[in-house]
C-alpha cells in the first residue's frame, strides 16, 4: 500500500497526556474500554475510524489532526505517494486484524467531512464491539465485497454498491470473501466536530 505508515498512538497517547487525562479519564469520556485505550497507545491494535471521531470529540480536534499536524490549506491534494496509512493490527505480533486506512483529506483547513481510502483485509478474527459515534458516513466500494452489520442487519456490498447511514448506529464493516476489498470511505461528524 502506498504512503507512510504511522503510529497514531503515539498522537493519541501525547494528546491525552496534554489534556492531562488518565486512561481511565479518557475511556469514560470517549466510550472506548480503557484496555482498548491502552492497546492503541502500545501500538498493539490501530482505532477503528469510529473511535477517532469519539476521540477527536474529546482532544476538541478535527479527525485529521490525528494524521497531520498543519490542516491549514484551503484545498488538498493527497498523490498516490504520499498518503499516510494507518494499519490496524490484532495483536502486538503485527499481523493484519482487517483493514488499513488512509486519509484524504488533512491538509484541508475547517473541513466537515473526514475521507479515507479502506482496505479490507480478510481476518478470521471478529470484532467484539462494533463502532459507534456521532455523525454519518458513505462507503463505496472500490474493489472487492465489504460485509456492513447495521444494528441486526447484514448486507452485503460489491464494486459500485455504496450505503450512507446514521453513525450512531451500531456499526461493523468487514472484508467479505478471500480476496482483499477497497473502498472510499467518508465520514461526516457535524458541526460538533469542527475544530477552527
Amino acid at each position: 500500500m502506498p504512503g507512510k505508515d504511522m503510529k497514531i498512538g503515539e498522537k493519541i497517547r501525547a494528546l491525552r497526556k496534554a489534556k492531562g487525562l488518565s486512561l481511565a479519564d479518557l475511556a469514560e469520556q470517549s466510550g472506548i474500554a480503557e484496555a482498548t485505550l491502552y492497546s492503541i497507545e502500545g501500538h498493539m491494535v490501530s482505532p477503528p475510524l469510529g473511535n477517532l471521531v469519539s476521540l477527536a470529540r474529546v482532544f476538541e480536534i478535527s479527525m485529521g489532526d490525528f494524521f497531520s499536524d498543519n490542516g491549514d490549506a484551503a484545498s488538498c491534494i493527497v498523490r498516490k505517494g504520499e498518503r499516510k496509512t494507518v494499519s490496524r493490527f490484532n495483536s502486538s505480533d503485527g499481523k493484519g486484524g482487517g483493514y488499513s486506512y488512509e486519509s484524504l483529506g488533512h491538509q484541508k483547513k475547517n473541513r466537515h467531512m473526514e475521507p479515507f481510502l479502506v482496505t479490507l483485509t480478510p481476518t478470521e478474527s471478529e470484532q467484539v464491539e462494533p463502532n459507534q459515534h456521532i455523525g454519518e458516513e458513505i462507503l463505496f466500494v472500490l474493489e472487492g465485497e465489504v460485509e456492513v452489520k447495521l444494528l441486526d442487519k447484514t448486507e452485503i456490498l460489491y464494486p459500485g454498491d455504496s450505503i450512507y447511514y446514521d453513525s450512531t448506529m451500531p456499526h461493523f464493516v468487514s472484508c467479505h470473501g478471500k480476496e482483499p476489498a477497497t473502498l472510499l470511505a467518508v465520514i461526516y461528524a457535524k458541526q460538533e466536530m469542527v475544530i477552527l
